[in-house]
């Protein structure tokens, strides 16, 4: 039986199917509509794979200035309003949660690093000397592994200005960040991409998937001839090249009949940096649109993108120094880092925006969605990692609560909202995080 727990209450998958034997034959048979499929207002928790919940992460380094990040009231609707640093997300606020007060519990070993490992993976950083590799996998890495197998691609990790990220699959396993538009689209879009309706396939894939047998079956007779260090690399890879396996099958499947899925325009293949500024928000806007469309066409339900790494000195538009550097150094009450922030997020309003543009079922991808954004510090000036920023775009179908700002005035576990999110994207899941991180019970006030 397919159980999950959501907000506190247990349902049961709609599309769990009673199975047996028959004459030493596996059958399976379906479930009728039962009262524990659905919410207690009769809505299905879940739509049957048509119209797919979706988990996206945005991130910027180097915080914000909490004393104007932070609305000035707390509820639903009209009790609250946009903060100054929040202003660009003014068209989005329907659509839109605040998170305030709650902190990274773990110890501030590593500046900026230790924040991101607490945030993103709910445990601590690895060897700080070393790799700073996270112990644990990334959040992205956790969903993927829950919602992703259904999809060409497990997840996405996307950046600009050549981001290294921080997706994890687990200690000493990051996935690279491609920070090409003109490459992601070749890889999501190009010759193997097929539209909806599109009967054609792609030849060469039957011959790929002879390569990939004779690779699998050369890999597993040197496994046998090998140290017990490289077993375990030799382990790794051939997990990776497995992941193919399903990839290939999936190309040749008939696409899904998804309505606003459309092939989107070849990207410019370089985008220069301009007297030593990135073109951040050009190439963070190409991108924003072509995740959309990678969610669209269902190529992906999980995306991680990271519009600048922690401990980033990008210079921005019209800074004087690089965003770190400003961090420490600006004085008063450091409007260049301001500045920055705001930036940061019309980056952020600029990938919702892009979601909420495609029309999906009755509403917008942007309500199938749950789209987390945050950094590795608040107060960059101090690494301080209490109250960390916040921000939610998406309802996950309507089972978050939208124009919110939600306000933790005790200082909660931020592992409460990552396990929040979970829950809401239909993961039976009761806990997350390790040590001080570890929680067992959500955000509860974030559920519809």
């Amino acid at each position: 039986m397919s159980w999950h727990r959501k907000n506190g209450r247990l349902f049961l998958d709609r599309r769990t199917l009673l199975r047996g034997t028959l004459a030493g034959g596996l059958i399976s048979v379906g479930l009728p509509p039962l009262e524990a499929m659905f919410n207690v207002n009769g809505t299905a928790y879940a739509l049957d794979g048509v119209l797919p919940k979706r988990f996206g992460m945005f991130f910027w380094g180097n915080g914000n200035r909490p004393e104007r990040w932070t609305p000035s009231s707390a509820g639903l609707g009209s009790d609250w309003s946009l903060s100054e640093s929040l202003q660009p997300l003014a068209a989005l606020k329907s659509k839109l949660t605040v998170v305030t007060g709650t902190d990274v519990k773990l110890p501030n070993d590593a500046p900026h690093t230790s924040g991101a490992a607490g945030l993103l993976s709910g445990a601590r950083l690895g060897n700080i000397l070393d790799d700073n590799s996270f112990t644990a996998p990334s959040i992205d890495q956790v969903i993927a592994n829950d919602i992703g197998g259904d999809t060409l691609y497990r997840s996405l990790e996307t950046g600009v200005a050549g981001s290294n990220g921080n997706s994890f699959n687990g200690p000493g396993s990051k996935n690279p960040v491609e920070s090409s538009p003109f490459a992601l689209y070749e890889r999501v879009f190009g010759d193997t991409f097929r539209e909806p309706g599109d009967t054609e396939v792609d030849p060469m894939l039957g011959l790929r998937q002879s390569a990939l047998d004779a690779v699998i079956g050369h890999i597993g007779s040197l496994n046998a001839r090998v140290g017990a260090n490289d077993k375990i690399r030799l382990d790794q890879h051939l997990t990776g090249i497995r992941e193919l396996e399903p990839r290939l099958a999936r190309l040749q499947e008939d696409p899904p009949d998804l309505a606003a899925c459309l092939k989107p325009g070849v990207p410019n293949n370089a985008y220069p940096d301009i007297d030593g500024r990135p073109q951040l928000a050009l190439v963070n806007g190409v991108m924003s649109e072509l995740l959309a469309m990678a969610f669209a066409c269902d190529q992906t339900r999980v995306f991680s993108h990271w519009f600048t790494d922690p401990l980033n000195d990008l210079l921005f538009p019209s800074a004087s120094a690089g965003s770190h550097d400003l961090t420490h150094n600006e004085g008063g009450d450091q409007p260049e880092v301001q500045a920055n922030t705001v930036y940061a997020i019309e980056a952020f309003a600029t990938l919702l925006t892009a979601l909420e543009a495609i029309p999906e079922g009755s509403g917008t991808l942007l309500d199938n969605c749950a789209i987390l954004a945050s950094s590795e510090v608040s107060l960059g000036q101090t690494h301080s990692i209490l109250d960390m920023p916040i921000l939610i775009g998406g309802s996950a179908c309507g089972v978050l609560k939208t124009d919110h700002h939600f306000q933790s005035l005790g200082g909660e576990n931020v592992s409460k909202v990552t396990l929040a999110i979970m829950q809401a994207l239909d993961m039976n899941v009761n806990e997350f995080g390790t040590d001080e991180a570890h929680v067992t019970e959500p955000l509860t006030g974030l559920f519809a």
